[in-house]
């Protein structure tokens, strides 16, 4: 099994660089766990920090008023965890689907068959997209990306 690896390129907001850059990586994490557990898919969200992780719950809490997202923060929830779990500490089960919230590549997404990363427009976080971007493809990951367009 190749592990699969998508970049999304988050357009380029010039009246709101910096922090939307964050905010757009977050939503576009909360649209694609939407997305894979809509097609019966358990994803992992690794985040920076425990700070990262509460905000993503919360994100999903309130994502789309149509249609909940069942997730939870690792060690709460059912003891197999929600379709979508969320945490800044290493995965305690097997998920097909990573969602990475981090500035490296995480030591154990070889055990993900999709990793789904973001390349904001700010230049150093862009950067860091890049290397891991480059890490990815050294640890023999097929590699590509996409570009989205950000919220209004």
């Amino acid at each position: 099994m190749q592990t699969q690896v998508m970049f999304y390129i988050l357009s380029d907001d010039k009246q709101n660089a910096g922090a939307s850059d964050t905010s757009s990586a977050f939503y576009h994490a909360c649209l694609q766990a939407s997305h894979f557990y809509r097609q019966n898919q358990r994803v992992f969200i690794y985040t920076q920090d425990q700070k990262v992780a509460e905000q993503i719950d919360e994100l999903l809490w309130a994502f789309d008023s149509d249609s909940f997202v069942p997730h939870n923060l690792v060690g709460e929830g059912p003891k197999q965890g929600a379709a979508v779990e969320i945490s800044y500490q290493a995965p305690r089960s097997r998920r097909p689907v990573l969602i990475n919230l981090t500035e490296t590549v995480p030591t154990f997404a070889n055990q993900f068959r999709l990793i789904v990363d973001f390349v904001p427009s700010d230049e150093t976080l862009k950067q860091q997209a890049r290397e891991r971007f480059k890490t990815c493809r050294q640890w023999g990951f097929q590699v590509d990306n996409q570009t989205v367009e950000n919220p209004q």
